[in-house]
């Protein structure tokens, strides 16, 4: 038998965006992308990933520059009903969106963001509603004495912020109900209500059953099913995974239950250094933080959005970098508003300045600010990446994506920063 040679190589970015061009591509409002909208270059060699690599490159270079472009791709306005949100590319950059202040709240001086308009109060108020009714009815997720807890979360509002976008208030619930199952797994498995890391995988392994299904025999497959039901973490999966799965294409729930699993594995990784009581080094702390991040939610922006981008896009190497670098920086985020809240919690908590200040034998102020600057960092370089990335691939559905992630991730400083129930700044200017 002759020798059938190497496998073809995986479709470069150009060649994938040519498939999903002018001539196929639908978007969601169910126009047809012009022609000639798409305008991607595809080299005549054999396509391989890393055929792509030139453009991003150059695309980068220019992004770093003042872009009109970068502007509309990734900062287009966020308000309710906004046209700039959904499909092409405008002749001028759209008006910035009237400029609100935020209900309460200071933004961490020094730290670089985007303000965004408030968020819709009917639908926070709906979403708000809806939310609780879940949490109390369907899946009895927590018991009466944490009300309070629930209710200081604001997640509608949170919600709202993050996905101005969303094609109606039930896909704003598909990201609500996650989010709020995503907090009960982290609060009853890892930390504040009787979280620990002893035995963690296991539990955590019960509850990434409820997103990705056990198959097995007809004699123990009743019996996992029952297990469901078992405690608030996994009755929240549950019932959360099967309202996305209602909504979402095969290929976005499939892409969800990955990033999951990337978000227990950081779960663990950090266990395994609290039972160790070791302090990682700045870089292997990045690493976990990589894993255990909010990269599940920007994911799904387009599921929400009531569109999808396809597989073969959202797989790109080029892609992906973009959403990593979205949740690392928005989980950095994290540390930095939640600093003085896990300084005061019981026990010992890691965060990004924590482990500055310890591994590279600074003052907690100077290791503070200088997590900022890791902050700022990983934001232009996401910021630089998906410019560069709209530029090697203009397509309707890839653009639409990276603004939805953009503004993902400007709705979660939003709520980090106005969220006074929760956080508050340390005393370092």
């Amino acid at each position: 038998m002759p020798d059938p040679g190497l496998s073809p190589l995986q479709s470069s970015l150009p060649a994938a965006a040519a498939r999903f061009g002018a001539h196929a591509l639908i978007d969601a409002t169910g126009v047809e992308a012009a022609a000639g909208a798409v305008d991607v270059p595809v080299p005549d060699d054999s396509p391989g990933g890393d055929l792509i690599a030139p453009y991003v490159r150059e695309g980068a270079a220019a992004a770093r520059q003042p872009s009109p472009a970068l502007d509309r791709i990734l900062r287009g306005p966020t308000g309710l009903g906004t046209s700039g949100l959904y499909l092409g590319l405008r002749e001028e950059p759209p008006a910035p969106p009237a400029s609100e202040a935020p209900p309460e709240g200071k933004p961490i001086p020094g730290l670089y963001h985007h303000p965004v308009p408030e968020p819709d109060p009917a639908r926070v108020e709906e979403v708000c509603r809806r939310i609780k009714d879940w949490a109390v009815d369907e899946v009895e997720l927590y018991p009466e004495e944490w009300e309070s807890q629930f209710d200081g979360f604001s997640v509608g509002r949170y919600m709202v912020a993050c996905h101005p976008d969303a094609a109606s208030v039930d896909h704003l619930m598909i990201a609500t109900r996650l989010m709020v199952a995503e907090n009960a797994v982290d609060d009853y498995y890892c930390e504040d209500h009787g979280g620990s890391p002893i035995g963690l995988g296991g539990r955590l392994l019960l509850a990434h059953t409820a997103l990705d299904p056990l198959h097995a025999t007809k004699e123990y497959q009743p019996q996992w099913a029952q297990s469901l039901h078992a405690d608030a973490p996994r009755r929240a999966y549950r019932s959360a995974m099967e309202y996305l799965v209602q909504q979402a294409t095969p290929s976005q729930a499939d892409r969800f239950r990955h990033d999951m699993a990337r978000l227990h594995l950081g779960y663990l990784a950090e266990a395994a250094w609290a039972e160790t009581d070791h302090t990682p080094e700045v870089w292997e702390y990045l690493v976990m933080r990589q894993f255990n991040n909010f990269r599940p939610c920007p994911t799904i922006t387009d599921t929400v959005g009531g569109y999808e981008l396809p597989t073969d896009l959202h797989a790109q190497p080029a892609m992906q970098r973009v959403l990593a670098l979205a949740g690392n920086a928005s989980t950095i985020v994290n540390d930095l508003y939640s600093y003085t809240k896990e300084l005061a919690a019981p026990g010992r908590h890691l965060n990004l300045p924590v482990v500055i200040a310890e591994r590279e034998g600074i003052a907690d102020r100077e290791a503070y600010l200088k997590a900022v600057e890791v902050h700022n960092d990983l934001m232009h370089d996401f910021e630089a990446e998906a410019a560069a990335l709209a530029a090697a691939c203009p397509v309707p559905s890839v653009l639409r994506f990276l603004r939805g992630v953009a503004v993902w991730v400007d709705g979660n400083h939003y709520w980090h920063q106005t969220n006074t129930y929760r956080y508050s700044l340390p005393d370092f200017w």
